[in-house]
């Protein structure tokens, strides 16, 4: 077998136990072989400041390299006021500065949204879809994610025991698997 695609998962809530993060690792532990998936920590990133461009703090410069270095990217976000959380904004924005020298550039992306409440954070993943399409990432578009009823499908140990999520999210990383493998720049 060839060497599993490196696929860095953006996590947008920095709740240890939140449930975007258990949904996460949900997928993380459904991915097939042909995927690495590697959650990469956004919660230490300074704010974006244009002023910072010719010399980026060190937090932002490895940030932007991890981003380069993967050949995918998921992003996993709760809904806070009908978008993305500023915290992932803010990573978005790091990896994408200076204009023109953008480390998302032709990167295949899926997005998979979640949210405690019944529409599964539907305005954020739009919301984050409309960002991508600007950084030229194309995202995955069937099956899309919403996972809703999110407090009501996890375990105290953070584990999933919702079978029908589970096989949706199979289906969803099998999907994500493909996209991967027919949009990856060669």
């Amino acid at each position: 077998m060839s060497t599993p695609h490196d696929v860095a998962v953006l996590v947008g809530s920095l709740r240890k136990e939140s449930f975007t993060r258990k949904t996460a690792k949900a997928l993380i532990g459904l991915a097939p072989a042909s995927l690495k998936l590697e959650i990469v920590e956004i919660g230490q990133l300074p704010l974006y400041n244009q002023d910072d461009d010719p010399h980026p703090p060190p937090a932002s410069a490895a940030f932007k390299a991890r981003v380069r270095k993967a050949e995918a990217v998921l992003f996993v976000t709760p809904e806070y006021n009908r978008s993305v959380p500023g915290v992932l904004r803010n990573a978005i924005d790091i990896a994408s500065r200076p204009y023109g020298d953008s480390a998302w550039n032709a990167k295949p992306g899926g997005v998979v949204s979640v949210s405690p409440g019944a529409i599964g954070a539907f305005g954020a993943n739009h919301h984050l879809r409309q960002s991508l399409v600007f950084l030229n990432v194309p995202a995955l578009q069937q099956p899309e994610a919403y996972i809703g009823n999110a407090a009501k499908i996890f375990d105290a140990s953070g584990s999933l025991t919702d079978d029908s999520v589970r096989e949706f999210l199979r289906k969803y990383i099998e999907a994500f698997a493909q996209w991967v493998e027919r949009n990856i720049a060669k």
